[in-house]
């Protein structure tokens, strides 16, 4: 078998003009001209942000940048810069380029770029509005908050040559973007009393795409072991995830995501053998604490996460109560196929999309048949049966949800040390209706797990439909302190608490925050509609019904606020009723 030809992750930009056999007839020369200043200009651009333009085909430019930050400011200031130049010339005589961006895999050879990642890009570019850009889901993704633009979801598009559908953004002008990061929402974070840290995700060091997936395994569980620690601020994987594959700096890190140190790694995996190097930084000084080298058999895997785990314990000096050394170590298994397919299956899961749904419980399932013992598949294959009960996505929600609680109670049985289960299970009574069982399994979790940002979440969204609504408040802000960049539904948690506590103002502002980061998601519109009818903002509560009755044609009312075991009946019939006030059906 020939050798495979090396491959790295990159992000890729393909620009092309619009329209450009039209303007060559008209007058050729004269747009050669144009053509070639505009292509310099690109060209210099692609190089100020850290780019390479790889070649031109005519009147297209291809560029590859190993940071997706950086492609994206690029591409945004190619488009600034065009539009200035445009601003000149008739409507006849503008040279405007589509531009497509991409994040994948791609194969280096003889100074150029090839595969799949490319030709997604050059997909995407014929997407784009005239003077746009376009984006692809893995974008997105990379991006997260990280950028101040306007990002409009487009559904899955049918491209040609390219197998699946690509889920798609555009990125839609607004009165002043910037390529600034957005500030957060705690601008300035101080450093904790106790020892706090961020794990960034490891790096595959392996020529092998498919091994992504490993190295987020093992960051993953590298935090979710620690966040268990009472003594340690620990930051949430979504917020780290952000630095991956880009060339950072320690120091900034820790300034971001406000803590004193930093673990950083790589890992090789070939065959059966597994290299895997981490070391401990003091963000501050940017000193090395601790460093290490694993060379061991692939089955070893979870034994070197565990080691990991400990000697950062052991750097930072953080005391573990007894029970504590057991719950650092829960919910895993020695099934490394069955680890790798839970790493994925999350994934898919947290997206919240019926098709990929269905995946996750594919993986899933094939996860618990690998290894029947392994509490954390068990949960997640949970989360997706609960997922089909709160959306109605299967063929009957009481048996999707019946589903969702036994698992819960068979990872419980399997390990009663692993918080994530009692998150299921509170998430899973709540729909059924049984608040009171529904919080006090979530109170559990938060008991096992106090600095576990999703367990948090999770506990604060039960705890608004309670009179616990200062507890809900207080427990989504320690959420997103331990996720900086935190998940827009943490906003909506905290938007939704502030409603049913009476603070308006404040509900309104938080609530405009959620849908601004992502206007396409419809979780925190039902409740800003909400907001806004009790404010007496009438006009804008049918302006954002309407949005939702776009979004989602079929949305009913009553359904979407049957997943809320209030237990106060009154609080859901008033809901109920400003919906309706604000013209939704029932």
């Amino acid at each position: 078998m020939a050798d495979r030809l090396p491959r790295k992750l990159a992000a890729i930009l393909y620009a092309d003009v619009a329209g450009y056999s039209r303007l060559t007839g008209e007058d050729e020369d004269e747009t050669h001209r144009t053509l070639s200043d505009y292509l310099n200009l690109i060209s210099q651009n692609v190089l100020s942000h850290h780019g390479q333009v790889m070649h031109y085909a005519g009147d297209a430019v291809l560029a590859k940048f190993d940071s997706v930050m950086d492609a994206m400011t690029g591409a945004v200031a190619i488009q600034d810069e065009l539009k200035a130049r445009n601003a000149d010339l008739s409507d006849d005589r503008k040279l405007q380029f589509r531009i497509g961006v991409n994040l994948g895999d791609v194969i280096e050879d003889r100074g150029d770029i090839y595969g799949e990642g490319v030709n997604v890009a050059a997909r995407l570019e014929t997407l784009a509005d005239v003077g746009g850009i376009c984006i692809s889901d893995a974008v997105r993704t990379a991006i997260g908050t990280k950028l101040a633009l306007n990002y409009e979801f487009m559904g899955e598009q049918q491209v040609k040559n390219i197998k699946s559908p690509l889920r798609a953004y555009q990125i839609k002008p607004q009165a002043e973007h910037s390529t600034q990061a957005i500030p957060e929402q705690i601008p300035e974070l101080e450093l904790p009393m106790e020892p706090s840290i961020a794990v960034l995700p490891f790096t595959n060091m392996s020529n092998d795409p498919e091994q992504e997936h490993f190295s987020d395994g093992i960051t993953e569980d590298i935090i979710t072991g620690l966040s268990r620690l009472s003594g340690l601020l620990v930051i949430a994987r979504n917020s780290t995830m952000i630095y991956k594959g880009r060339a950072i700096d320690i120091k900034e890190v820790g300034r971001e995501q406000g803590v004193r140190y930093v673990l950083e790694g790589s890992n090789r995996k070939s065959g059966n053998r597994i290299r895997v190097t981490a070391q401990l930084i003091d963000a501050k000084t940017g000193n090395h604490c601790w460093a290490d080298r694993y060379d061991r058999d692939l089955d070893d895997i979870f034994a070197v996460q565990d080691e990991i785990t400990r000697n950062v314990i052991v750097a930072l000096q953080v005391a573990l109560t007894e029970g504590e050394q057991a719950r650092v170590f829960a919910g895993g298994t020695k099934n490394v196929e069955a680890w790798e397919l839970v790493i994925r299956g999350k994934e898919l899961m947290e997206r919240h999309i019926k098709e990929d749904n269905i995946e996750a419980q594919r993986l899933l399932e094939k996860a618990v048949c690998l290894d029947p013992e392994y509490a954390a598949a068990w949960v997640y294959l949970g989360f997706t049966y609960a997922e089909d009960a709160r959306w109605q996505w299967g063929d009957s929600p009481s048996e999707s949800l019946e589903k969702a609680i036994e698992m819960g109670r068979k990872a419980l049985e399997i390990d009663n040390k692993y918080p994530d289960s009692f998150s299921l299970l509170g998430f899973a009574y709540n729909l059924k209706g049984e608040t009171e069982e529904a919080i006090d399994m979530v109170e559990k979790g938060v008991a096992l797990a106090p600095n576990h940002a999703f367990v948090l979440a999770i506990s604060a969204a039960l705890l608004r439909f309670s009179d616990r609504t200062d507890d809900s408040i207080r427990q989504i802000k320690r959420a997103m302190r331990l996720s900086p960049i935190y998940p827009a539904w943490y906003l909506m948690v905290l938007g939704s608490a502030y409603s049913l506590k009476g603070d308006l103002e404040q509900a309104v502002v938080t609530l405009r925050q959620s849908v601004k980061r992502e206007p396409e998601s419809i979780l925190p519109k039902p409740w800003l509609v909400n907001a806004l009818v009790e404010s007496n903002l009438t006009d804008e509560a049918g302006s954002v019904s309407k949005d939702i009755l776009r979004i989602e044609p079929k949305f009913s009312r009553s359904v979407w606020a049957q997943a809320f075991g209030f237990t106060d009946p009154t609080k859901r019939g008033r809901l109920l009723e400003n919906l309706e006030a604000a013209g939704l059906p029932s």
